[in-house]
């Protein structure tokens, strides 16, 4: 079947297009090299601040030319209010709003332009990418949709998407999400449900008035949802174009690199390791705490900085049990840590998960509760609900995940089940398909 898959494939040409964001872009680079390993003509388009990782991954790059290039690097100086915007549902709204709704038209255009010298036949975008309807609707291609967050179709068994609210325990509390779920769009985000509404009628695409993430997913010729059903909260109106792919990781030169080690991984038996990705700057919120908690112990701290503060970190903690760096490759120190201490980034999830490493986890914003909240619900770790979690409470966290056996229990069985999933086969399969229907159908 999978040589089967292959032939298909040979010759193909794949358009990747993707939000300028890493947690949106990473993901994807493992399927990228594997339809150019199988003979595809493999092209991305994304911002121009991901032009020379493109180059090293050896992808053709399309930056936005007529799209605003709304990026991590800029947004605050894009958009200099943001930085004022405290409340979480407020700045995801505003974030969506200017991040994804302004850029729209602009993509549309960007990606007409590239079809006519690059007739590819099939896209594969991350599920934020907002052209996603028009390009299936106005270019007649399939699109296939990676979901990079945790789910985020809506689901009338579930309170609405975003703050990362646990499933409803009782009939009084499912009411309340439902009036809740309306507030969120007819008050909240009604901004931006309007406002991405308005693109779409103006491009002639029917639709129902729906939250952005919804009309994402609906609209793609399949969502292909990183992860599996047991990380998933239970709703009984899954899309019927959902399909789960495991943990599919980003792509690993790892055989032409030289592993990382420290000699303290043999010496200490609790290893906690914490991160805080690369784009939140602020140390204070979890790196420091962190490090705060278990400085001069018998604990072992692996910090890494995304190259935030990483030598005044390393001047400020000099203990012999803390090691702090910019950059730590996880598949190196995960299978020795105990706990992993995170703000609920997806990538750095998964990999815990495939190590059976519980998580303490402390974070809000870009998702991020939504992960959260389904480790916390799962019992797969700590949920702290917070962006600024004190040191007593990551101590607090860190500690239960070592002394009760049930969070990594948990995580084992769930690491069992992830990896029953080749993901990158199941996307070439999938991509191999959408292809095939397509090419039947211009036929008939």
């Amino acid at each position: 079947m999978k040589n089967e898959i292959l032939e298909k494939l040979n010759g193909k040409k794949i358009l990747i297009a993707t939000l300028p964001a890493e947690g949106h872009l990473n993901p994807l680079t493992g399927i990228a090299k594997y339809l150019q390993e199988a003979g595809c003509d493999v092209r991305w388009y994304t911002s121009v601040i991901f032009r020379d990782k493109l180059q090293r991954l050896g992808v053709f790059h399309y930056p936005f030319i007529q799209a605003l290039d709304v990026n991590s690097n800029n947004m605050d100086e894009l958009f200099p209010e943001r930085k004022n915007i405290a409340d979480a549902g407020e700045r995801a709204n505003f974030d969506m709003t200017n991040g994804l709704c302004k850029p729209t038209p602009g993509m549309l255009a960007d990606i007409e332009l590239i079809q006519q010298n690059f007739p590819f036949d099939i896209v594969i975008a991350d599920n934020l990418f907002p052209a996603i309807p028009l390009i299936k609707a106005k270019l007649n291609v399939p699109v296939i949709s990676i979901g990079v967050i945790p789910l985020a179709e809506q689901s009338k068994d579930l309170a609405p998407y975003g703050p990362g609210f646990y499933p409803p325990e009782n009939d009084e509390q499912y009411k309340a999400y439902t009036e809740l779920t309306q507030v969120f769009n007819n008050v909240i985000f009604k901004g931006l449900i309007d406002a991405y509404s308005a693109i779409l009628t103006e491009n002639n695409i029917p639709h129902e008035r729906a939250p952005v993430t919804d009309t994402l997913i609906r609209h793609a010729s399949l969502h292909l949802q990183i992860g599996t059903p047991s990380f998933e909260f239970k709703r009984s109106d899954l899309g019927n174009n959902i399909r789960f792919i495991g943990a599919l990781l980003p792509y690993s030169n790892a055989k032409h690199k030289q592993k990382w080690f420290d000699e303290r991984l043999n010496q200490y038996k609790k290893i906690v390791l914490v991160t805080q990705g690369t784009v939140e700057k602020d140390t204070t919120k979890i790196l420091e705490p962190t490090l705060n908690a278990f400085k001069n112990t018998d604990t072992l701290v692996i910090a890494t900085t995304g190259g935030s503060k990483t030598a005044e970190l390393k001047e400020k903690y000099p203990f012999n049990n803390i090691i702090i760096d910019d950059f730590i490759p996880f598949d190196d120190v995960m299978p020795y840590a105990s706990v992993y201490v995170t703000n609920g980034g997806y990538g750095g999830t998964l990999l815990s998960i495939m190590n059976n490493l519980p998580i303490v986890a402390a974070g809000v914003h870009e998702g991020k509760s939504e992960i959260c909240s389904r480790l916390g619900y799962f019992k797969y770790g700590i949920d702290l609900k917070t962006e600024t979690p004190t040191t007593e409470a990551i101590k607090e966290g860190v500690e239960k995940v070592l002394s009760d056996n049930l969070y990594k229990q948990n995580m084992t069985r769930l690491a069992n089940e992830i990896k029953e999933y080749d993901s990158i086969a199941l996307v070439a399969g999938y991509v191999a398909e959408l292809i095939a229907e397509k090419e039947t159908q211009a036929k008939a």
